[in-house]
């Protein structure tokens, strides 16, 4: 058989055996495509070239990825290797645009052969602003009370102030900034932790961690009580002489384990009293106030000392 003869065969019937092989292509296309399989993915939006813009209205934060291929080929390739982004290069000036969502591989992705990549959704209407930074106090929130009988007397953060981000159109209603709630239930000492920062609008950015170190004095709270213009008795004085005192009551400041000790507690007519029997001649003498039994208080007196005339009584 000659290369004539084989050459005639070949081309013999020819549209019949090119629309033959056409559908044979066709139907390997068909069955690839049939038999490849598909995975899903929520995948972070990346905005790129904002340049002193910043967005102003609310976004899709996660975009659906979907892979199509052969199942090791898809599921070789991890999450964050199909990145979705908006170019924001040509939107220089604030307003609201429709921008193209776009994709690329990197890492797992590349060499992966048949992948197919659809992104839903595939444009976003996007607005944008002028981006302005401020410094904002953070304030302490709290829930819960400490436990009865102490009381916290002061509180410190750090940073006590943070710098945030945003559109102009929103940094003007943001005045100071709070934390998590902390939780003072059943506290008797001082203690220490690291609290969030909260920011209810994703549109405002804050810089650094966005976290603070918060630390609470806690003290026992000790009962007082006051007690005004209780008689100064004179004591132990010999009965030729006469005294006098230049300050006749005094003021007692009681603290107590508890409040109901001092509530139920009444001093007697003689709690306050100056005693003079070690004095034995006449004079002018400062002689301390003393006081009387108290179970479980401590009793501070003003005045703590007073003065005191002694003279000679007189004879009848």
């Amino acid at each position: 058989m000659n290369i004539n003869l084989l050459f005639k065969k070949f081309i013999n019937n020819w549209p019949a055996k090119i629309l033959s092989l056409t559908l044979a292509i066709i139907i390997f296309v068909f069955h690839r495509m049939v038999t490849l399989e598909e995975r899903f993915f929520s995948s972070p939006l990346i905005i790129e070239n904002l340049d002193g813009m910043i967005p102003s209205s609310y976004y899709p934060r996660m975009i659906r990825v979907t892979l199509r291929g052969e199942t090791h080929g898809i599921y070789s390739i991890m999450e964050e290797d199909i990145e979705v982004f908006i170019d924001m290069e040509d939107f220089i000036i604030p307003g609201t645009y429709r921008v193209p969502v776009q994709w690329r591989k990197k890492g797992t992705a590349i060499g992966v052969d048949p992948l197919q990549v659809s992104i839903d959704p595939a444009e976003i209407i996007f607005s944008l602003d002028t981006r302005i930074s401020r410094l904002v106090p953070v304030i302490a929130r709290f829930r819960g009370q400490v436990e009865p009988g102490f009381i916290m007397t002061s509180f410190s953060l750090n940073p006590n102030q943070i710098i945030i981000d945003g559109p102009a159109g929103l940094m003007g209603a943001i005045s100071e900034l709070p934390t998590e709630l902390i939780d003072l239930d059943g506290r008797q000492g001082n203690f220490s932790l690291t609290s969030n920062i909260i920011i209810d609008d994703p549109l405002i950015l804050f810089r650094g961690r966005g976290t603070t170190e918060f630390n609470g004095i806690i003290s026992q709270v000790i009962p007082v009580q006051n007690i005004s213009n209780l008689p100064i008795i004179i004591t132990g004085i010999r009965e030729d002489f006469e005294a006098e005192l230049e300050v006749n009551t005094g003021n007692l400041h009681i603290e107590g384990e508890n409040q109901e000790d001092l509530v139920a507690f009444v001093p007697p007519p003689d709690f306050l009293r100056v005693d003079c029997s070690g004095i034995s001649e006449p004079g002018i003498y400062i002689l301390r106030v003393l006081t009387g039994y108290a179970p479980n208080m401590s009793l501070r007196v003003e005045p703590a000392e007073v003065s005191i005339r002694i003279t000679l009584a007189e004879q009848d």
